[in-house]
């Protein structure tokens, strides 16, 4: 078994899919990249048995098919090494040692039988779609940064994902925030809905480029699979029922605030520097055409006061949030202005923008307010 390709071209293509490695496999073997060689076409796979990702690489020179694992991060260590050259692979499929030759350099390495590495899932009765990459990958930017870690709750660890004849919907929570991310020029014959592990979604994030290529989607009820250009990602779903997110968006918002989304996001930054660091708490008191942030450290003596004009609608409020959580939702917006709609102290305020440039897309982010110390 022997090939030739660049050294930048394979580098840059594992970079894509290594990110599935992971620190704590239980099999040593998923250290390693599979590689495939099939006529002349080299497939390389990575998986930590949940998400299974791989990519395929046409050769201008191969010789004889086989299979065999290679120490993965060694081999990308060695890749990072080379300048843009061609380097030859050649194993011996009975001792599975592996010689790299690139210029006058040659090395060795021992891989492991690709017969031993864990089969890639094929999914079976699947349901298809297809969506633009760049639609999919502001979905998951707008919502995977909401998701939960409680292992006791799952299903909050993912992103729930529904595809209609209304439109396409993306929902993540974590019970104290929530993201709702909405297009209506995306739509299925039937409803179904499933939740994607946040971990796949990362790596479709990261590699889903900024040039618009179609990507397949198919799913059933155990596995979803994504491909696009020459990668495939396939990834087991999470099992259980989502919470009903409508039933805690608040629907009766009197107090309504519209600010300037930057110097909001920078003066709730600068605010919370001097906040306590474990509770992260800030307050909003809104009156007029007026917001006050404040937050203070009482162990600490620190404490900051900062003043924005706004445009209000509603009787004067005051309300607390976690900084942290007020950060990530306005951050993860582009509009210059974004609405505030609070109704009580001890109730949700949902943050969405205005004037969104996107007429398809329509995002509500919610946030649960804390209880402020008197």
């Amino acid at each position: 078994m022997k090939f030739i390709i660049n050294s930048q071209v394979l580098l840059k293509n594992l970079q894509a899919i290594s990110g599935v490695l992971s620190a704590s496999n239980t099999l040593p073997i998923l250290d390693d990249f599979l590689f495939d060689l099939q006529d002349k076409t080299l497939k390389v796979t990575v998986s930590d048995l949940e998400t299974t990702m791989s990519v395929s690489l046409p050769l201008d020179n191969a010789d004889n098919s086989g299979s065999v694992t290679v120490p993965a991060k060694l081999l990308l260590d060695t890749l990072k090494c080379f300048q843009d050259v061609p380097i030859t692979f050649s194993i011996d499929e009975k001792s599975l040692a592996i010689e790299i030759s690139a210029n006058e350099g040659k090395y060795r390495l021992t891989g492991h039988s690709g017969d031993e590495y864990p089969q890639s899932p094929v999914l079976a009765d699947t349901t298809t779609a297809n969506l633009p990459s760049s639609l999919l990958a502001e979905a998951i930017n707008k919502t995977v940064f909401a998701t939960g870690n409680d292992e006791l709750r799952p299903v909050m660890s993912g992103v729930y994902l529904e595809l209609a004849d209304t439109g396409l919907t993306f929902v993540a929570t974590d019970a104290h925030k929530l993201v709702r991310y909405r297009r209506d020029d995306v739509k299925a014959d039937n409803t179904v809905s499933f939740i994607m592990p946040k971990k796949p979604l990362n790596q479709l994030k990261n590699v889903l480029t900024s040039e618009d290529v179609p990507v397949l989607l198919e799913y059933n009820q155990t596995n979803a699979s994504f491909t696009f250009r020459n990668i495939l990602l396939i990834c087991r779903l999470i099992d259980g029922r989502y919470p009903n997110y409508e039933a805690v968006i608040p629907k009766q918002n009197p107090n309504n605030l519209v600010i300037e989304r930057i110097p909001f996001l920078n003066a709730v930054r600068r605010v919370a520097l001097y906040g306590n660091q474990s509770t992260h708490q800030i307050r909003l008191k809104i009156t007029g055409r007026e917001l006050v942030l404040s937050a203070e450290d009482i162990d600490y003596s620190n404490e900051a006061k900062e003043r924005l004009s706004c445009v209000y609608e509603g009787e004067d409020i005051e309300i607390g949030f976690n900084a942290k959580f007020l950060q990530e939702m306005i951050s993860n917006l582009s509009n210059d202005e974004i609405k505030m709609e609070l109704s009580a102290p001890n109730r949700a305020g949902i943050i969405m923008p205005v004037d969104n440039e996107n007429k398809n897309e329509d995002i509500l982010m919610l946030v649960m307010p804390v209880m402020l110390n008197s």
